[in-house]
């Protein structure tokens, strides 16, 4: 998980930025420069934990490469999947976290291999101070993951899990770029907060139907289910 502070120096920095120009369209070259200086790159594996519930989060992680998903869990402990977070994008939740010093009220997991830097919250106001670009990628951040929010309230109130389930696949195929989807039914039952069984039911009712393919811990999309 992230908890600690190491800094890249001047040239492993300029190095990093010649390998990942993510941020290039982003932020003003100095800023870009600052971000390398002081962030920590980080590497996981799939599965491993990067936030958890209860953990104080001294850093703010923005993602260079893979998906990581954000959960939330409810007073009887059940999960339920807010959203994805892929390159360039970062976590608001994280950011809220370490502007107020408290602990973390979700958990976010590498859906894949995931390559991070991680901001240390020193260095988070005072960007917002310093640079404009950084001040409208934090609002936009809140933003969007507000929007994914109200997206999630309405899909569990409004859509029936089969068409959940649907933009679910097709979610995961975007972010991937991947026709074939790789996960478990039992995973797929837990990010949308159902049962395995149930999701098993409804994954070959796809295939019955010519829409998917079902593997050992994949799911090929077919275009019939555009």
């Amino acid at each position: 998980m992230i908890d600690s502070v190491y800094f890249c120096d001047e040239t492993s920095a300029h190095n990093i930025m010649q390998q990942e120009p993510v941020f290039t369209n982003l932020f003003e070259p100095e800023l870009v420069k600052e971000i390398y200086r002081y962030g920590e790159i980080k590497q996981f594996k799939e599965g491993d934990i990067i936030i958890d519930y209860g953990k104080y989060i001294r850093m703010m992680p923005i993602v260079l490469k893979g998906t990581i998903k954000v959960f939330r869990m409810d007073e009887t402990g059940n999960e339920i999947l807010l959203y994805y977070l892929s390159s360039s994008e970062s976590c608001s939740m994280a950011y809220s976290c370490c502007m107020e010093a408290k602990k973390s009220e979700v958990k976010a997991i590498a859906e894949d291999e995931v390559e991070l830097i991680a901001i240390p919250y020193e260095k988070l106001e005072e960007w917002l101070c310093r640079y404009t670009s950084w001040k409208n990628y934090i609002m936009r951040s809140f933003n969007e993951r507000f929007l994914e929010l109200l997206r999630s309230i309405e899909s569990i109130a409004f859509h029936k899990l089969d068409e959940r389930l649907i933009a679910y696949l097709k979610e995961k195929q975007r972010l991937s770029g991947s026709s074939v989807v790789k996960a478990s039914h039992y995973q797929v039952a837990d990010d949308l907060a159902t049962s395995r069984v149930v999701i098993s039911r409804l994954l070959k009712q796809l295939e019955n139907e010519k829409k998917i393919i079902l593997y050992r811990n994949e799911i090929k999309l077919l275009p019939a289910l555009a």
